[in-house]
Order: C-alpha cells, then structure tokens, then sequence
C-alpha cells in the first residue's frame, strides 16, 4: 500500500506532498525532512529503493525534481517504480512546460486521484487519468 507521495526539489523542498495515511503535521514535516535528506544524499548509481522506519522509499529523479513514494513492506517496488514513471508520463502529456505544474498543484493532485486511491493504484493509463481533467478544461473554455 502506498503510504505517501513526495515531490521535491534539488534543494530538498517539499512542492507537493500526498498522504494516504493519517499523519501529524509536525510529524510530516520531520518525515519528509529524513526521507528528503536519504534520498538527496544518495549517488546515482545506488539502488532507488531505501528502507526507512516502517517504509520502503521508491524514488526517482527527473532533471531536479525527485519524486518519492513511501510504501509498506509487502508493496511491489518495481511496479511503484513504473508508477512513477507513469505518473511523470501523464504530467509531461498534460502539461506543456515543468514550471507549469508548479502553478497548477490542484491539477496535479487531480491527476494522483485518478491513479491512486486510498493507497492503492486503481488506474494507468492516460488517455483515462486525463479525461476529467480534460473535460474540465472544456467546461472552462466554453
């Protein structure tokens, strides 16, 4: 199960963050400092997957951000791994320019609804992820 989605910058700040899980803010902030500084701190050549506390860490890098999803023991890593991938797929598809998602947060957080609910993975492709957000834009233009 997918406890939490981070992305995050070169200088470790936080732009988005996703819990599927109840967590305390100032625990939030403590856990994404950690899991923030883990992940940075790691070469290239090193395996993209970390065991912290109770998690397993799945991260990617892409240019400067790092995308990272906490996820229990018994989750696949190679398909969170995919996931990610995925997700960063259907942002690239959406939007025109990387700055742009940075502007339009509320997107992006309809984008992970339509992929990942309550922690579970319920939808990949793109044409359906993108659909609602679509039909919104449509909705707006008119």
């Amino acid at each position: 199960m997918i406890k939490f989605l981070l992305m995050v910058n070169k200088q470790g700040q936080t732009r988005l963050s996703k819990y599927y899980e109840a967590v305390d803010l100032g625990k939030r902030a403590a856990l994404e400092a950690d899991v923030v500084r883990g992940c940075l701190a790691r070469r290239k050549e090193e395996c993209s997957f970390v065991e912290y506390k109770d998690y397993k860490l799945v991260y990617r890098q892409y240019a400067a951000l790092f995308i990272v999803v906490g996820v229990t023991e018994n989750e696949n890593e190679l398909s969170i791994y995919e996931l990610v991938h995925n997700f960063v797929e259907v942002l690239d598809k959406y939007f025109s320019r990387v700055v742009s998602i940075m502007f339009n947060l509320d997107k992006v957080h309809i984008i992970l609804d339509e992929m990942i609910l309550n922690g579970h993975i319920v939808e990949t492709n793109k044409n359906r992820i993108l659909a609602p957000l679509l039909a919104l834009d449509k909705m707006t233009e008119s």
